[in-house]
Parts: C-alpha cells; sequence; structure tokens
C-alpha cells in the first residue's frame, strides 16, 4: 500500500470517526446508549464508511454529502457485529480487542443496543442525506436489501444452520456473499445514486464489490488460522471451535490463499474500468488482500 493511500485511508477513517462522535452528543444518557457508544467507539477498520467514500471521489462526489451515509454504514456493521456476538449466535467474548457488548453490559441490553443501531442508522439516511427524495429512497433500498433476507441476516441464518451442504464451495460462497458481501455492496453503489452515474459504471462498481466482499471473507478465514487472538482483535480459531466450514477447511490454507488471490484479480478487473481506472478502487482492494487484522 502506498503512503498516500494509507493517508487517504486513515482520513476516511477519521472522518467517519469524528461525524460519528459529534452525532453520538445528541443521544441522551442511558445505559442503553452508553452501551451503543462503548460498541462504536471499540475502534475497527471502517472498512464500509471508508468504501463509500473512496467510491466518493472516484466519482468526483463531496465527501460531506456522503458522511451521513458513511456513518450510517458503520452504524449497521456495529449493530451486526453485536449480534453476531451473542451467545445465540457465535457466543464470543471478544471483539475489537475489548469484552462484546454482551459481556461489557448485559445480554438484553446487547440486543437493544443492536436494534436501536439499526434504527439510528436508517434515521440518519432519510433525515441527514443532502439528496433528493429519489436518491434517498434508491440508497434505503440498497442498505436495507443488503441486510435483510436478500443481505447479511440470510447470510447469517444459513451459517449457523451447520448443514452438511456448508461443505459444498459454492454454498460457502453464496452465505458469505450475503452475509458479508451484500452490505460491503451496498456502501460501494449507494454513492452511485448521490450524483448521475453511467449504467456501466455502476455495474463496475457493482462487480469490483462482490469480489471484494468475497475476498474480504476468503483473507478473514485465513486470518483466523494464521493470526493470534491479539492481532485480530477477537477470538483466533473460533471458527475452528464452532465447527464452521471455512475456506482453509475446504480448500486448505494454501488453496484459500490463492483462491484470495484470484478472488482480488477479479476485483481489480472490475475496478479498472471506474473513472480514473479505478486507481483507489484497486489500491483499496491491494490493502483488503494483504491486511494483517
Amino acid at each position: 500500500m502506498s503512503a498516500s493511500f494509507d493517508a487517504t485511508l486513515k482520513g476516511y477513517q477519521s472522518r467517519v470517526d469524528a461525524w460519528l462522535n459529534a452525532y453520538m452528543q445528541t443521544w441522551p444518557a442511558s445505559r442503553l446508549s452508553d452501551a451503543m457508544r462503548y460498541a462504536l467507539c471499540a475502534g475497527g477498520k471502517r472498512v464500509r464508511p471508508s468504501l463509500c467514500y473512496l467510491v466518493g471521489d472516484t466519482l468526483d462526489i463531496p465527501l460531506a454529502t456522503l458522511d451521513p451515509l458513511a456513518a450510517a454504514l458503520e452504524m449497521i456493521h456495529t449493530y451486526s457485529l453485536i449480534h453476531d456476538d451473542l451467545p445465540a449466535m457465535d457466543d464470543d467474548d471478544l471483539r475489537r480487542g475489548k469484552p462484546t457488548v454482551h459481556v461489557q453490559f448485559d445480554e438484553a441490553t446487547a440486543i437493544l443496543a443492536g436494534d436501536t443501531l439499526q434504527s439510528e442508522a436508517i434515521s440518519l439516511l432519510l433525515e441527514k442525506m443532502p439528496t433528493d427524495d429519489g436518491a434517498k429512497v434508491k440508497i434505503l433500498a440498497m442498505v436495507c436489501d443488503g441486510i435483510g433476507l436478500n443481505g447479511m441476516a440470510m447470510g447469517q441464518s444459513l451459517d449457523i444452520l451447520h448443514d452438511d451442504a456448508l461443505n459444498e464451495l459454492a454454498t460457502l460462497e453464496r452465505i458469505h456473499r450475503l452475509k458479508t458481501g451484500a452490505l460491503i455492496r451496498a456502501s460501494a453503489l449507494s454513492p452511485t445514486w448521490v450524483l448521475p452515474t453511467a449504467d456501466t459504471t455502476r455495474q463496475a462498481i457493482g462487480q469490483y464489490a462482490d469480489e471484494i466482499g468475497l475476498m474480504f471473507q476468503i483473507v478473514d478465514d485465513i486470518l483466523d488460522v494464521t493470526a493470534t487472538s491479539e492481532a485480530l482483535g477477537k477470538p483466533a480459531g473460533s471458527d475452528i471451535d464452532n465447527q464452521k466450514a471455512t475456506y482453509p477447511s475446504l480448500l486448505g490454507l494454501e488453496g484459500a490463499k490463492q483462491h484470495a488471490i484470484d478472488t482480488h484479480a477479479r476485483a481489480v478487473e472490475y475496478a479498472t474500468q471506474a473513472p480514473g481506472q479505478g486507481a483507489l478502487l484497486v489500491e483499496f482492494a491491494d490493502w483488503l488482500l494483504k491486511r494483517t487484522y
């Protein structure tokens, strides 16, 4: 990753954090809002808001226009992590290097914190996005599609079934395109509705997002085997402990690494079809492939 892109990425992360911090100041003091703040302020890579911003930069969209969308995407992602960590789901006690919300507070508060982060994200999109109503409807529909029956929730539902079919690569990829990829796709495509965007550009960005969403999960599975809990900020080896099918378990570690490289190559091919040959999109894909946490 080039020094200039590293600075760009850190700028995106700082930007959404500043916006979130200001927005959280408007929340009434309560145990519930404390849990929401705890989850949002625990750190993280800010992948989804960063992707939103870099698509904005690629398409020459003022980033101030995208601030509410970027913040909403991070709130939605954080709510999904809170629920993913619950005893009824993955039953994890560490997230982003800190005790999970249900451990730090309690299970009921964690459920409510996740629920409320989702509703706050929707409110942000409706009330704070400085776009016309038509664009808001398109963006809201895309985000909701990415987290419901056609996205994250369905992927999680299929993931926890532990069905024998999960030991097939095609089934595993379908699950991860839903569970992880759908919100990443929404993060990339939502900005394209802010200003008029050519259909060919939107299609290329969508295909790019599909590939990096899948690659993100492949790399996640690899790191679950190769990295430490300290580096990941969450329990390493949890997929093995939960007897989940993963890319390393199906393809072997080296096979999974090659699968990630092949997926990255497809992502780059699509990225170069965007304005400016998608330079930022290419560097973002490089960063996701080479990340160590």
